[in-house]
This record gives structure tokens, sequence and C-alpha cells, in this order.
């Protein structure tokens, strides 16, 4: 007998697997996209009458991201849980005085309020205008 037959006949441990590929199916499954709900209007009236920048755009949807589309405890009232301004910064890939230079952008179109550092206000259809349009309160807080 050599020794091939005899691995070939061993029995694995419960919960091994016979050899490392079958391993390797097992373990590898598709990855999964995730999906966030943004209104269309901002599709089809935000991006198309207000210039924004593409660094604007980001950090515009990456707050919405957080205060519309992820658990968030301060929804009802559109604010954000409390970030770092600098692990956003790098989320974003970008400088931090880019995002800041971002932050009042976009609160000079009044789409972004700053509640304080790290906490911010977004519209759930981004401008008061469209909050009135579809009728969306804020639990009597406003900015």
């Amino acid at each position: 007998m050599d020794i091939h037959t005899i691995i070939a006949g061993h029995q694995p441990k419960p919960g091994e697997q016979k050899d490392s590929n079958q391993a390797a199916t097992h373990k590898s499954k598709p990855a999964s996209a995730t999906f966030s709900d943004i209104p269309d209007i901002f599709f089809d009236e935000i991006l198309i009458n207000t210039k924004l920048s593409r660094i604007d755009i980001n950090v515009l949807m990456f707050l919405y991201r957080r205060i519309w589309c992820k658990p968030n405890l301060y929804q009802v009232y559109g604010i954000s849980p409390m970030l770092s301004i600098v692990d956003t910064a790098k989320a974003l890939k970008i400088s931090v005085d880019e995002l800041y230079q971002a932050f009042k952008h976009l609160e000079g179109f009044g789409y972004l309020g700053t509640i304080r550092s790290g906490q911010y206000f977004v519209r759930k259809y981004i401008s008061r205008e469209n909050d009135e349009k579809f009728g969306h309160s804020y639990d009597d807080f406003e900015i």
C-alpha cells in the first residue's frame, strides 16, 4: 500500500472538508449589493437646476444615506448621528478642508444644516420647498 491510498481512505474529522477546493466553494458566496432610496426629485430637479460639484454630491448623498437610509435614532428630525469629520473625509476620500467647503456650499443652497460639528440636518426631499410640496415635517423641529 502506498501513501496516496492511505490518505484517500482517511475520513476527515467532523466539520472538516475532504479537500481545500471543497472548502473554498462552500465559503465563497457571491457579493450582494445594498440599495438606498433616494427621491427622484434629487435626480430630476436638484442635479439639473443646481450647480453642485462632485464633492458636494458625494457629501450630500453620504449624509442623506446616513440619515434616511440607515438605522438612525434622529431620523424623525432629519438629523444625522454624530460623525467624525476625519473619518467622514476618509470615507469619501477627500480632505477635511474639501469636506468643510462642501458643507458650506450645501448650507448656502439650504440642502444641509449644521446642528453642531459632526451632526447635520438634511431634508427628506432635499429642499424646504420640496418638503412643503410633499407634506413632510420634522416633528416640530426646524432649522
